[in-house]
């Protein structure tokens, strides 16, 4: 999967061994002129890339099955995103707050007005965040999907330092990408753990409800809440750090990120390798793309579901 402005073309392998491939418009919440000043498109984009993933999951899903079987329709889509965003609710606010219940009663760390309390709150949404990529990658499709991350990766740089593409050239290039979105989450997570021990003591002050399950509910409210500024303030660093020469600051904020991508990305094959490039090539167009030599593919006209 690649994206170009406005548009991004999807590249399958189809069980017989064929590559098929399609471009398709971009959902985009920032069309909207307001959305994509700084600062404030960091979490429409964050959505909007979560809505094609899953959407381009369907699809590649649906023909690795069976071919022809349509995608899931629009509702059932709607619903896969809504029950996404649940079990990430869950699983990285909810079950890090809940272990950090557990160390105060434990008499490991304080309640929710200290720093303590938000110290272990990080540090569980971190292993949480981890384990999770860690076990998920241990199933042969996400590993799979993680194998085709890697591919397009490569694709990239090799697009990015010029002249013919191959696939020979790709496999030769580092599966570790400074715009990864991946990047975006961990950006994400460690500001979360920064602005979370600074903001939610600071609005416990001025309002803290009466009773302790009151407390910690208007806790986790107010750090769903604080998803989209978070989210805002990640995606600009995110962009300032892959601006960034060469150089100590640029590697000091690249670093995390492409160790986590480590565990996003596994070297790919040389048939994961045509895929990317047939979906760069797509992507790019005719002109643009003329110096990528690909292997033959079909080219698939979208259809509306």
């Amino acid at each position: 999967m690649m994206r170009n402005g406005a548009e991004y073309a999807l590249a399958l392998r189809l069980p017989d061994g064929s590559i098929i491939a399609r471009r398709m418009p971009w959902f985009s919440l920032t069309r909207f002129p307001l959305l994509k000043k700084p600062f404030l498109r960091g979490f429409p984009l964050l959505v909007e890339t979560l809505v094609n993933g899953i959407r381009a999951l369907n699809i590649s899903a649906a023909a690795a099955t069976q071919e022809g079987q349509p995608p899931l329709a629009t509702s059932r889509l709607v619903l896969t995103i809504l029950l996404a965003l649940a079990m990430a609710v869950g699983l990285f606010i909810v079950v890090p707050h809940l272990l950090s219940l557990l160390m105060l009663g434990l008499r490991l760390g304080g309640d929710v007005e200290g720093l303590t309390f938000h110290l272990w709150d990080g540090l569980f949404k971190c292993c949480v965040f981890l384990a999770y990529i860690k076990l998920i990658s241990l199933t042969p499709e996400i590993r799979r999907v993680f194998q085709y991350h890697g591919a397009e990766h490569k694709s990239i740089h090799a697009w990015e330092t010029g002249g013919e593409i191959t696939a020979a050239r790709a496999e030769t290039m580092s599966r570790l990408h400074p715009r990864c979105g991946t990047t975006f989450l961990l950006f994400v997570i460690c500001l979360s753990i920064l602005l979370h021990a600074l903001l939610i003591p600071l609005f416990l002050y001025f309002y803290m409800p009466q009773g302790p399950v009151a407390k910690h509910c208007a806790t986790l409210i107010l750090k769903l809440l604080l998803v989209a500024p978070i989210s805002a303030v990640a995606y600009e660093l995110i962009r300032y750090a892959a601006r960034l020469p060469d150089g100590p600051r640029a590697a000091v904020l690249r670093a995390p990120g492409l160790a986590l991508q480590k565990f996003t990305t596994h070297e790919p094959d040389r048939e994961q390798v045509d895929v990317a490039l047939v979906a760069l090539r797509e992507v790019l167009g005719p002109e643009e793309g003329s110096n990528i030599k690909t292997v033959p593919y079909t080219k698939q006209i979208e259809t509306h579901t």
